[in-house]
Order: structure tokens, then C-alpha cells, then sequence
């Protein structure tokens, strides 16, 4: 039976860890975001505007810019072919503003151009899904209650998934930043002193989510380790 692990599992400080850098990323992208919201765009166009320009500019039909409740939680919906833009970015004539909406419409030329990492990403959406929801669970129910080290593998396994979806990520949003920057210099929507500040928004943006794959590579680490230190304890 596998023994050893409780309320003071010492692989938590993995976790404290990867909590740590995700609220760090969160909170610098939240300042950088307050800061060059406050500057406002020469062109004068609202995120919205402007995104409906770079689609128009790109010969996009059939995506739509809507608006969506909250801050910051711009996302680009394929499935309903969506610009979502929140409060803080939709009616918004800041470079941060622009800045997030030109990232949404960099998400939907990589749909368009059939971006390989955003179709890998893609097709990961279930299997990440089921991994990163079950796949701890799974591991605690075979170290907890000892059935077996093949169930606990398997819930790494999945959980695994999970975390190759968080890496995968990774490219998909650096590209996604990559093209908006030069849409908003080509397309003439900002100049390149506004797109500096552009660019450290998305650049913030971006150190969640390579803070979000360290959290869950610390987290798949953990679940190793737990496994392992249990099979060592039979």
C-alpha cells in the first residue's frame, strides 16, 4: 500500500511554487495592462475598430467582433467564428486596448493560414480537458488508497496530456502576438512608439502562459514523485 503522503506532503512545495509564478505573471500583466491603458492611440479607434480593420485588411469573412462581459477575457472563438472583446479592450482607445484586440485577430489568421501549433492545440482540447480534470484524482486514488502503481500511472498519464496542451500553447500565443504587432504597424493602426507599448502588454500576457506550463510541469513533477516515493514505501 503506498504510505507516506498527507497534509504535509512535501512535493506541495512544487505546487506553492507554481501558484507563486502564475500570480506573479498575473499581476504584472494586470500592471503593464492599468499602465498603457491610460495612453491613448493617435488613429483614435476603439479595439473593436480596429480589429474589424485587420480582418477587413486580411480579406477575413465571416468573423465577427463581439463584445464580452469582464476584463480581460479576450478570446478568439473558431468553433463560432467570434472576436470576443472585453469591457476593458472593446470600446477601449488605448494601445493596450488595441494592442489585445490585434492578438484575438492574430488567432484568427492562424486559423486561417491552418497554424500547425494552434491545430495540435487544437486536437488536444478533449484529452487535455479529461486529463488535467481527472487525471490528479486518478493518481490519488491509487497512491491513497493503494489499489495499484498502473492506476496511478495511468492518472499521470492523462494528466500529462494536460500539460503538453499548456506547452503547446506556448507557440501559439508568441505567434499570435508576433502577427499582431506587425498588422497594427502595417495596417498603419499604430505607430512604433505606441506599438512599444503594445508590446509590453502582450509580451506580459504572454508570461502567464509560460507561467501557467511551469505550474503544470511542477504539478506532473509532483505526481511522479508521489507515485515513485509510494512504490519505494510498499
Amino acid at each position: 500500500m503506498y504510505l507516506g503522503y498527507g497534509m504535509l506532503d512535501p512535493t506541495y512545495v512544487l505546487v506553492i511554487i507554481g501558484a507563486l509564478l502564475c500570480m506573479g505573471a498575473s499581476a504584472h500583466v494586470k500592471s503593464a495592462y492599468r499602465k498603457y491603458s491610460n495612453v491613448r492611440s493617435a488613429c483614435g479607434m476603439t479595439g473593436a475598430q480596429a480589429a474589424e480593420m485587420i480582418l477587413r485588411r486580411n480579406g477575413v469573412v465571416g468573423v465577427q467582433v463581439q463584445h464580452v462581459a469582464g476584463e480581460l477575457t479576450d478570446h478568439y472563438d473558431p468553433g463560432r467564428g467570434v472576436v470576443n472583446l472585453s469591457d476593458t479592450t472593446y470600446n477601449s482607445t488605448s494601445v493596450a486596448a488595441i494592442g489585445v484586440a490585434a492578438h484575438e485577430c492574430g488567432h484568427v489568421m492562424q486559423h486561417e493560414k491552418g497554424y500547425l501549433p494552434l491545430r495540435l492545440r487544437t486536437a488536444l482540447v478533449p484529452v487535455a480537458n479529461i486529463g488535467s480534470n481527472f487525471g490528479i484524482w486518478i493518481v490519488m486514488l491509487g497512491v491513497i488508497f493503494g489499489l495499484n502503481r498502473s492506476v496511478a500511472m495511468i492518472g499521470v498519464y492523462l494528466f500529462s496530456f494536460g500539460v503538453l496542451f499548456q506547452l503547446v500553447t506556448l507557440p501559439v500565443e508568441f505567434d499570435a502576438s508576433r502577427r499582431a504587432l506587425v498588422m497594427l504597424q502595417d495596417f498603419g493602426i499604430l505607430g512604433q512608439n505606441e506599438a512599444q507599448g503594445s508590446r509590453a502588454v502582450l509580451n506580459a500576457a504572454a508570461l502567464t502562459y509560460v507561467a501557467s506550463a511551469a505550474a503544470s510541469v511542477l504539478q506532473l513533477l509532483r505526481l511522479l514523485m508521489i507515485v515513485n516515493g509510494g512504490r519505494r514505501r510498499r
